[in-house]
């Protein structure tokens, strides 16, 4: 069968399932008040008929809501057992970045509680990697978290006295007991998917040859790779840490570790079921033999690749800003020195393997930099330590506010709009803070004009 009636038949079968639904329960809590969707890159045309159609099935794999085995739509099964989300865009509404409460006040799924020793980020031999707070008929959730705010006042050069706040997460209802004594948690809220293919495609080299561990130019910025092995040949370039190497990694991750589906680079179907939940690990598999014996094959992996590989933003909106306050805010950005970190843009050959150069402006180096005490936990991921975060990209930061400029910023959504999101940084960061605080309030109003802009 050629590959085009392959995805045809896909695509017959997703349309088949994609109305099915858990008894009883409703996509309204997941829904924020307001999504912005992404679109399918304009720069890539549409000349291809069966990429154009591997997109759309691949934003139909993105929406589908899933369900627990065993269901009488074998193509849609899988669900869990454990899992904090039935679909892709319960935890990145329309693609767009995640937000931090539902209606009615509990956290959504877009904010995950990540778990792992305070030494070494081990898993927590109880509940692994992730609480998952969800959980198929017949097994218990991992449990659940309140979350609260710890605040504290911080005032600028101009005597503004502005108010920071940070989580303090709660467990509650934890199945198998506590989590063991030196097991930590950390908050992880779901980043927009733009531009991930582009940034998938830059050069390992590239991105090596931009670190300076040891601050060798005395700039007092040492960011480092996120090398995930021990002879530094796997790169880590996604997530808050860059924990994952390829854009592949991170979605088939994200499959098993938020929906406990199995894909061919995590192939058990029991998703993060530890040895010791051994009702997890006896409920019902989605893994059929007609179906790679996954509960997400490799074709639907690679459709729900090209979509998330191709999603951009749309463009707008409009900016009602003076330009001359955005190119003030932009020579500001550049005096305070967060193009040190922010790298602003890079040449890359996109699509992969197209011949195609392409330049892109993403506003990373992709590197881990020491952020100081503010911005610290406990939790070590991947290469990156506690106090370590990779540089998050500001592209389409105009699409996370909302008409008052505010928003969810940071790992944690602790930020309410970017000065907040800036007054956090500390460590290698801290002298462009400070730069920052020291503006006057014009100052500032042009610099958040600039990144309201990007």
């Amino acid at each position: 069968m050629s590959s085009s009636r392959t995805l045809l038949y896909v695509f017959t079968a997703l349309v088949c399932v994609m109305g099915a639904t858990l008894p009883g329960w409703s996509e309204e809590t997941d829904k924020p008040k307001h999504v912005v969707k992404v679109i399918r890159d304009p720069a890539l045309g549409e000349s291809d008929s069966l990429a154009r159609m591997e997109n759309v099935i691949g934003q139909s794999i993105f929406e589908r809501i899933w369900v627990s085995a065993p269901s009488s739509t074998e193509a849609a099964d899988g669900l869990g057992p454990l899992f904090n989300a039935r679909s892709c865009a319960a935890c990145h509404p329309g693609g767009g970045k995640g937000m931090l409460f539902n209606k009615d006040g509990s956290p959504s799924p877009s904010l995950l509680l990540r778990l792992g020793a305070k030494a070494d980020g081990a898993a927590d031999p109880l509940y692994g990697h992730q609480l998952q707070t969800e959980a198929a008929r017949g097994v218990p959730p991992e449990g659940a978290f309140a979350l609260d705010w710890a605040t504290a006042e911080t005032k600028l050069g101009d005597g503004t006295i502005i108010l920071l706040r940070r989580p303090v997460t709660t467990l509650k209802n934890l199945a198998e007991g506590p989590l063991a004594r030196d097991s930590v948690t950390g908050l992880r809220l779901a980043p927009v998917l733009h531009g991930m293919g582009p940034l998938d495609a830059i050069p390992t080299e590239e991105i090596v040859s931009a670190a300076d561990p040891d601050d060798q130019d005395g700039d007092g910025i040492s960011g480092r790779p996120a090398w995930l092995d021990s002879d530094r040949k796997t790169l880590g370039r996604f997530g808050w840490k860059a924990v994952q190497p390829s854009l592949e990694a991170q979605n088939s991750h994200a499959f098993m570790a938020d929906m406990g589906l199995s894909t061919p680079l995590f192939p058990s179907a029991y998703g993060e079921c530890t040895p010791l939940q051994k009702l997890c690990l006896s409920a019902p598999s989605g893994a059929s033999p007609q179906f790679e014996n996954l509960e997400v094959t490799s074709t639907l992996v690679k459709v729900l690749d090209r979509f998330v590989a191709e999603a951009v933003l749309p463009p707008g909106p409009k900016q009602h800003v003076d330009r001359a306050a955005i190119d003030r805010g932009r020579d500001i950005f550049g005096a305070a020195g967060c193009l040190g970190c922010h790298r602003p843009g890079y040449d890359v050959e996109w699509p992969k393997a197209s011949g195609k150069m392409r330049h892109i402006a993403p506003f990373t180096d992709l590197l881990l930099h020491d952020m100081g005490d503010g911005l610290a936990e406990d939790l070590p991921e991947g290469a990156a330590g506690g106090r370590e975060w990779r540089t998050a990209p500001l592209w389409g930061l105009r699409w996370a506010l909302d008409h008052e400029g505010q928003g969810a910023f940071l790992h944690d959504g602790r930020a309410r709009n970017l000065l907040e999101a800036i007054l956090w940084h500390g460590g290698e960061a801290l002298a462009a803070r400070d730069h920052v605080a020291a503006l006057s309030a014009d100052e500032r109003r042009d610099l958040i004009s600039y990144l309201s802009s990007l």
